[in-house]
């Protein structure tokens, strides 16, 4: 099982610059390495407060220069906002200079108000990222390629900077079309999932989706990795658990609004925080989450892994305008405690709850 840290970058007010967010998110990068995760993932979003990261590759070459073990990813790169050759140059670069660390995560992204500032249509999102997938794998598999389609079209073409992996770097697929997942189950790349902040129920019905787009490829959800994105936080303090969990349904409720188009904003800038029809009490997310004691948070995440069966947990640490130093205590923690009682039932094949996670932190 591997873990990773998904750093989202959010501004929930002007009481937080940009500069404080993106230098909070190197600093995770640097205690996650130092912690033992097995990679950091950066998210891309543009003009406004959601997410203030505009380019995972560029996170990801200034963090290879302060790293040396963990690897490091796009959760994803957008691809319809990109011009596919700038991004093929792109993808080398992140790649050589990190030494090979590079996780490639894709998307089509559900933004509007992002694609209408790059003039781009959202209806065309799925088309465009179907094309960009070819030319993404043409790319890196081949020396000199050409593609034409619909959307994009490229003469022969030759990348200068080629990646230091070949033929390419692990590639994780993100979508709400079933079809999309599908041809990454049939390509042999990864899938990035999420059940949102609902509970075990919703993680039961995500496996069951993911287990029947495998069968119509013919495979086995089991034979495909696929990193699990989760909200997860360990504390004996109540206030920095309410925080914590506040700051997650911040989070939830300016993507969803996003999403919906139901985004308002009095500066054009700040996004409005609003409930909506989704909307959940902190109580409820507490019950829906791997929240709690150490103990607790690691029965959950174990009772989570047993049902869904991911191979990768991508835990969410900077949310909202949740308090730096608390985050970095909580990777630290996540590190020598969480993750090593976890990795230790799974090595035993015990995944059930019943006093194992007491067991394990202190054996």
């Amino acid at each position: 099982m591997e873990f990773g840290v998904f750093i989202l970058a959010q501004q929930r007010g002007y009481h937080q610059t940009s500069q404080q967010v993106i230098n909070n998110a190197v600093e995770q990068t640097v205690a996650a390495e130092q912690a033992g995760f097995d990679t950091a993932w950066y998210a891309e979003h543009h003009f406004n407060n959601y997410s203030l990261c505009p380019s995972p590759l560029m996170m990801v070459a200034h963090c290879a220069g302060l790293t040396k073990r963990i690897r490091l990813g796009s959760a994803v790169c957008v691809l319809p906002l990109y011009n596919p050759a700038r991004l093929l140059g792109e993808i080398g670069f992140a790649d050589t200079v990190s030494n090979g660390r590079l996780d490639l995560g894709i998307g089509s992204g559900y933004q509007k108000f992002e694609f209408d500032r790059f003039g781009v249509n959202l209806d065309d999102s799925h088309a465009l990222f179907a094309e960009f997938y070819d030319v993404l794998q043409a790319g890196m598999r081949e020396r000199i390629f050409s593609y034409s389609g619909e959307h994009l079209k490229m003469p022969p073409t030759a990348i200068a900077v080629r990646t230091v992996q070949t033929p390419m770097p692990p590639i994780w697929v993100t979508s709400g079309h079933g079809e999309t997942l599908g041809r990454a189950v049939r390509d042999n790349h990864n899938l990035f999932v999420t059940a949102l902040l609902n509970g075990l129920d919703a993680i039961k019905a995500l496996r069951e989706r993911l287990e029947g787009i495998a069968a119509k490829e013919g495979r086995s959800i089991d034979d495909t990795r696929f990193g699990f994105l989760r909200c997860g936080y360990a504390s004996d303090n109540e206030s920095e658990i309410q925080s914590y969990l506040d700051n997650a349904r911040f989070q939830r409720r300016l993507s969803e609004s996003l999403k919906f188009r139901r985004a308002q904003s009095d500066d054009g800038y700040l996004i409005k925080e609003e409930a909506g029809p989704n909307d959940m009490s902190l109580e409820t997310m507490r019950k829906n989450l791997p929240v709690g004691s150490v103990n607790q948070v690691i029965d959950r995440m174990l009772e989570e892994i047993s049902i869904l069966k991911p191979t990768h947990i991508a835990l969410q640490t900077q949310l909202g305008d949740f308090d730096q130093r608390t985050v970095l205590r909580q990777i630290e923690l996540w590190g020598s405690k969480i993750i090593p009682a976890i990795r230790k039932e799974l090595k035993s094949g015990r995944t059930e709850r019943g006093g194992i996670a007491s067991e394990a932190i202190s054996a």
